[in-house]
């Protein structure tokens, strides 16, 4: 029998509503759901082209193990997990819970029961080795609202809606879709801005997608910490500051004053590369405009001062006005009863907080529980205490995603056990000891629990799972269970878990992600509070009443800064001694690494593809279809000047490593910028077919490029430094091949 189920997608943030054809159990074809209330019939190219992964050939559909020779042989589940644990425990016996540590990729966001049960598992297990993508993605974001509000998660969203100026600073929410921003349909949103007589000014090396569609204004590679000081120097001294909204919302107005006081646009327009008259400009306008903000995301997060850069983002919004103002950049809530009370408590309960502990290896503070991936490697390979020697790797494939992936590949042999929990055997879990089948995202329950707050509209929708697991496939939460429950004797956290469970049990329920999620409809605003507003959403309310999701209100609402911020005097706090001794190293290498010239006198930058999703869905013939190659921008006259053309090969060195791959000259680009594709670099060790062919092709991996070192990452997030590398471009004599072939159908 055919059916069609409402579910949504979850690959990136926007969560598009989705329906599936769905025949006997096997999912058939995905479509945009025209029904939904905020995506309204839009999907795009990966959401559609989503069945080819969930019904790849290559998928994994039962646990493998590896062989002596490298192989993988078809085992059992029993026989796997048999043997994992007992490895296992024996690691933990010998080693302590610091020996076994884990990394998970950016899809493991996206499912609830994954983020669950891995932080209540690393948490409870007392192991600080938790590694995410986060630290080569947002990390700094997160660290600057730790600063300014007390709370990780307190970040302030765009009101799209209501916005007549938008500054977009590293973003190009046209192909990401909106990131720490969930705002279906974001295209219809930004030209809604500009229809309605408002601007979008997009700050980009790159005249990106969403720059060709609006204002673009290049900047230099990391140089938006130089053009966000001089926005504030302009405020304060010409008077445009909101002096009232500083004294209300703020503390330490004083100490921001001095930061930016040196930073006079003309000072700074040699960093920025945009001209003092232009920031004039803008920071009058962002003054004299009454809805105005500013958003920053990856390319913001991702440079050697990215925490201040995130920091000042929200700086200049407050001084100008435009924080938790309507129309300016505004907070979302779950609406909990205390919700405030609930963020203070949080991060005692789980790793959802900053510095509560530093890693061995470089003494960078956690944040959200994790440590710097980029150290992964060497928490691997350097003896003595608290040496990784079990090591879990689920929904990620950080030999593509970290600096230095070949550093990580060679650590990864001297594991005494690594397991992957994936639905392909790819670059890095080729290594595993056992690669486990996971679920797809249709293959399971969910509710977007880490996009609440961060929702342009306020809305809940829920989805069972529409198909059956394929194969052998298991949702991760349930293989973390079965390690939870093993070592509960060897742990107290673990073994107290267990007393919760049996007290569930007497009353007649489970401990599950069902169970969790439903609390936290049921409590979060819209819920029937337990009973006591009958009516109100519960879980099972939300996939029957409500399948194709239920708008809570039109818009955010203003007012709410006192509820999240979490500092005692309930105000944003401007007065912090690190980032002072950031502004202080950003001058003090602005001095020592100056632009345009040394051995590497271009900057390099990272960018997203419409029909990729960082490395993991280049096996789909949907995405490949074209001929789709990996290609390095360069502009055409940096270009002329090392004798390249169009489609020669270039050599891209850093002080790290080299790589080369075919050059397409466009003048969409800064001059002495390059940008390269990030994803690529298939090595043809794992099991998708398609994804190998584009090694064959010659796609590379530009985070080879990038350092591993301690002393070369972000220090107050640990975050990779991706983005502002300088770089060294060289002809290559011998013609370019082509990196990927046309995918057959």
């Amino acid at each position: 029998m055919v059916e069609e189920k409402a579910t949504y997608c979850r690959i990136c943030e926007p969560l598009c509503g989705m329906v599936a054809t769905v025949e006997d159990g096997r999912l058939l074809q995905l479509r945009p759901d025209s029904d939904h209330p905020l995506s309204q019939g839009f999907a795009c190219p990966k959401g559609i082209a989503f069945e080819q992964i969930h019904n790849d050939p290559d998928r994994v559909l039962h646990p493998l193990k590896r062989r002596s020779d490298g192989s993988f042989a078809r085992v059992s589940w029993e026989d796997a997990m048999a043997d994992i644990v007992t490895r296992l425990r024996a690691i933990h016996d010998a080693h302590g819970p610091q020996a076994i540590g884990w990394y998970w990729g950016n899809p493991g966001a996206f499912s609830a029961s994954h983020t669950l049960w891995l932080a209540a598992f690393m948490t409870l297990l007392g192991s600080s080795h938790l590694f995410t993508a986060g630290s080569q993605d947002v990390n700094s974001r997160f660290v600057a609202s730790q600063l300014l509000y007390g709370g990780p998660l307190v970040v302030p969203i765009p009101d799209l809606a209501r916005v007549d100026l938008l500054v977009v600073l590293g973003a190009n929410p046209l192909v990401s879709h909106g990131s720490v921003l969930t705002s279906p349909r974001i295209k219809e949103s930004l030209h809604g801005i500009v229809g309605r007589g408002g601007r979008v000014v997009v700050v980009d090396p790159r005249r990106t997608e969403t720059a060709r569609a609006f204002e673009w204004l290049p900047i230099t590679p990391d140089g938006d910490a130089w053009l966000l000081l001089s926005l504030l120097n302009v405020l304060f001294a010409e008077g445009l500051a909101d002096e009232g909204a500083l004294t209300q919302q703020a503390s330490g107005a004083d100490a921001l004053r001095s930061l930016a006081a040196p930073f006079a646009p003309e000072e700074a327009e040699s960093h920025s590369g945009i001209p003092a008259a232009q920031v004039r400009e803008l920071a009058r306008t962002l003054a004299a405009t009454p809805r105005a903000a500013l958003y920053g995301r990856t390319g913001t997060c991702l440079g050697r001062h990215s925490t201040l850069v995130s920091f000042l983002v929200d700086a200049v919004n407050l001084a100008a006005g435009n924080l938790d103002r309507e129309g300016g950049a505004m907070f979302g809530t779950l609406g909990v009863p205390g919700e405030r009370f609930v963020l203070q408590l949080a991060p005692k309960l789980v790793p959802v907080g900053y510095d509560n502990r530093r890693n061995r290896l470089g003494n960078f503070p956690e944040v959200l529980g994790s440590e710097p991936a980029s150290l992964m490697a060497k928490e691997i390979a350097t003896p003595g205490p608290d040496q990784i020697k079990a090591l879990f790797v689920s929904a990620g494939n950080p030999v593509l995603s970290v600096p230095n992936g070949d550093e990580l590949e060679a650590a990864l042999p001297q594991l005494d056990l690594c397991v992957s929990l994936d639905l392909y055997v790819n670059e890095t879990n080729a290594h595993a000891d056992y690669v486990l089948p996971a679920t797809t995202m249709y293959e399971r329950a969910d509710f977007p629990l880490p996009f609440q707050t961060y929702l342009t509209t306020p809305f809940r929708q829920a989805t069972e799972a529409v198909v059956p697991p394929a194969g052998e496939a298991r949702e991760e939460w349930e293989t973390i269970d079965v390690l939870m429950r093993a070592l509960a004797r060897r742990s107290r956290g673990l073994g107290a878990l267990q007393l919760v469970r049996r007290g569930l049990r007497a009353i007649g329920k489970r401990l599950e992600p069902q169970l969790l999620l439903d609390l936290v409809v049921r409590l979060a605003e819209g819920g029937d509070r337990l009973g006591l507003k009958p009516g109100g959403l519960t879980l099972k309310r939300l996939n029957e009443q409500h399948p194709h999701g239920k708008v809570l209100h039109p818009n955010l609402r203003a007012g709410a800064l006192p509820r999240v911020v979490l500092h005692r005097d309930r105000r944003v706090a401007l007065d912090h001694p690190a980032m002072a001794e950031e502004v202080a190293d950003l001058r003090a290498r602005a001095a020592a690494e100056a632009p345009g010239g040394g051995e590497f006198p271009l900057r390099l930058i990272g960018m997203r593809e419409l029909r990729s999703e960082n490395s993991w869905m280049h096996n789909a013939p949907l995405l490949l279809r074209g001929g789709r190659r990996q290609r390095a921008r360069m502009h055409p006259t940096d270009a002329a000047a090392l004798g390249l053309e169009e489609g020669a090969t270039v050599r891209l060195a850093t002080r790290h490593g080299a790589i080369e791959l075919p050059v397409t000259l466009t003048d969409d680009l800064k001059q002495g910028v390059v940008a390269v594709p990030h994803g690529w670099g298939h090595k043809g060790t794992g099991g998708w077919r398609k994804a190998n062919a584009a090694a064959r092709g010659g796609g590379v991996n530009v985070n080879l490029l990038m350092s591993s070192e301690p002393e070369d990452l972000e220090r107050l997030a640990g975050m990779a430094v991706l983005n502002g590398v300088p770089v060294r471009a060289e002809a290559v004599a011998r013609p370019a091949e082509a990196i990927v072939q046309e995918a057959s159908a």
